[in-house]
């Protein structure tokens, strides 16, 4: 079904791309070419699908038990606010123990923050979709208050032109995170992580009676406390691991790539709720999440490159506007079956007993 979500969205995008002007063999063959083929291409695909794959994988871990954590865009802003604290504060340390301690920074922040939906829903029975929803924008606002709005340790005021144009501090080089090179392909330290923490929450949830549990408090939280499961336990520690993953999602865009905690980048780039898209894909398969953001990622990557007079950037939103849509169509499609059945000729009305016996005495 997710196949044939996608491609039921190009057959729609080419029908968009007719009719706006632009020949859809050409500009599918564009998108291939600069998402895989050109030089540096596969690099700066992974480069896009880093943060979609920690989000996507945020998003399954608690799909997977029916805890719809809408709120991995807020966890990767405390894991990157975390993140850069850490990278700030021991800046003067190797550069392993530094990336080390940015790491564990991010998983905490995302963790804590995640932890609090978590809780709601498991003692108040609050529904998580409001509470991480809502959340989202707390932690937006404080994350832009610590850059724009105040003098907190996140903003740099070392220089005249930074104080009247607010910026996040620069991390030391040290707290640059390293990128493995293979051949002419550079794969960021954020992805190879989220590709370790896909086989983590694989083993998890397949291999260990924490997964069992999770398992079964998922089709029936009934079931599991008539076995004496601890439900509520297992639902704070669920959405805390999810937390944690965006969180460590946060903690890449600050040590791989933008070396400072920068608030329009982190909110223009909506990378958890395009998670949520990643996670529906896959169908909640950690190993389906790491390459359906690749082919995420590639295309996020082709459309950047694309945008010019001749296309600008609002035609290739509805395109990840259609993708989206035919895959929430598709769920529906899975949850529910559509019939084509032959409506028969209606049947003549059976005459009653009376009339039946009146009709038998008659012929008598």
């Amino acid at each position: 079904m997710p196949a044939g979500s996608i491609v039921v969205a190009f057959g729609v995008i080419a029908i968009v791309l007719l009719a706006t002007g632009h020949d859809p063999g050409t500009t599918y063959r564009k998108l291939f070419d600069e998402a895989f083929l050109a030089d540096g291409a596969i690099s700066q695909t992974l480069v896009s699908a880093t943060p979609l794959l920690l989000t996507g994988l945020a998003a399954a871990v608690a799909f997977r038990v029916n805890l719809f954590n809408i709120g991995a865009e807020g966890q990767l802003y405390f894991g990157a606010i975390f993140a850069s604290a850490a990278g700030l504060a021991f800046g003067g340390q190797p550069a392993p123990l530094l990336i080390g301690l940015m790491v564990v920074a991010g998983i905490v922040g995302g963790a804590l923050w995640g932890l609090i939906p978590g809780l709601l829903r498991a003692y108040l029975r609050t529904n998580e979709i409001l509470t991480t929803l809502m959340l989202n924008y707390v932690a937006q606002f404080f994350m832009s208050y610590l850059i724009f709005d105040s003098l907190s340790y996140w903003r740099d005021t070392s220089t005249p032109d930074a104080r009247v144009f607010p910026q996040g501090k620069l991390l030391a080089d040290a707290a640059s995170w390293p990128a493995a090179q293979i051949g002419a392909v550079s794969i960021p330290m954020g992805f190879l992580l989220g590709v370790g923490a896909a086989g983590v929450v694989w083993a998890l949830y397949n291999r260990t009676r924490f997964g069992f549990e999770v398992a079964v408090i998922g089709d029936s939280p009934r079931a599991g406390r008539y076995a004496g499961m601890r439900t509520r336990r297992t639902i704070v520690a669920v959405m805390a691991l999810s937390g944690a993953i965006a969180g460590l999602g946060g903690a890449s865009q600050i040590g791989d790539f933008s070396h400072q905690l920068d608030p329009r980048g982190l909110v223009q780039s909506y990378y958890g709720y395009t998670g949520i898209v990643v996670a529906a894909l896959a169908r909640y398969n950690p190993f389906a999440v790491v390459l359906v953001a690749f082919l995420l990622g590639g295309l996020y990557n082709a459309g950047y490159a694309l945008q010019g007079p001749d296309f600008p950037s609002g035609l290739f939103g509805v395109m990840q506007g259609i993708i989206l849509f035919c895959v929430l169509g598709g769920e529906i499609l899975i949850r529910y079956r559509v019939r084509l059945a032959r409506r028969s000729p209606p049947e003549a009305p059976r005459p009653s007993p009376a009339a039946r016996a009146g009709e038998a005495a008659e012929a008598s």
